[in-house]
């Protein structure tokens, strides 16, 4: 089943709507969706390491547009949206402790949270509820996501080859270890958030 996942994501690195879907994964998981754009991000890299930082540049806008969305979310529609997903996420309980450390350290939470793999939309969600500064938020989000994804750009467009021939030789590992982030992402937001 990997094998067939990662042969689909390159195959759709060749299409010429490939930047439209990593677009709509960045979007989502910046507001609502549990995956990581990473996921994409590497094997669509890997496959044309020259398009390395135009794929960061798209999961960049895209995670900020969809950043909005979930402050949009916490701000507007918590009570029906947002609190469904902080649930999720089993914040519920804590969520109002979270936003009384936000009045004090937002921008830092925005920041660090931006780059680990805590996952994005707890951030966003609450930066919303909290009423935090919304040009501000734009560009922190723009700071730590971009320096993300473009971190892994470089990475990937300089290191490509070895990165996508250790990748194949091993992708359940690689795989798993996805999984362990995300999953260690979610369990550590548990104790972080």
């Amino acid at each position: 089943m990997l094998r067939r996942l990662y042969a689909w994501i390159i195959d759709l690195s060749g299409r010429p709507y490939a930047s439209w879907v990593l677009a709509a994964v960045a979007f989502a998981e910046s507001s609502f969706f549990p995956v990581p754009p990473d996921a994409m991000l590497v094997p669509m890299a890997l496959t044309r390491p020259e398009r390395a930082w135009r794929l960061a540049l798209v999961c960049t806008l895209a995670s900020v547009a969809g950043a909005i969305a979930g402050y949009a979310i916490g701000y507007y529609f918590y009570e029906t949206i947002g609190g469904r997903i902080i649930a999720f996420y089993g914040h519920e309980q804590d969520f109002a402790a979270f936003q009384s450390a936000y009045a004090e350290w937002g921008l830092l939470i925005i920041l660090v949270k931006g780059l680990t793999p805590i996952p994005f939309k707890l951030v966003t969600i609450a930066s919303g509820l909290a009423a935090f500064d919304l040009p501000t938020f734009v560009l922190a989000c723009l700071v730590t996501r971009g320096g993300r994804f473009f971190l892994e750009a470089m990475v990937l467009n300089r290191f490509g080859e070895p990165i996508r021939r250790y990748l194949e030789k091993y992708l359940t590992l690689a795989a798993m270890l996805l999984i362990f982030l995300v999953v260690g992402g979610i369990l550590a937001s548990r104790y972080l958030f």
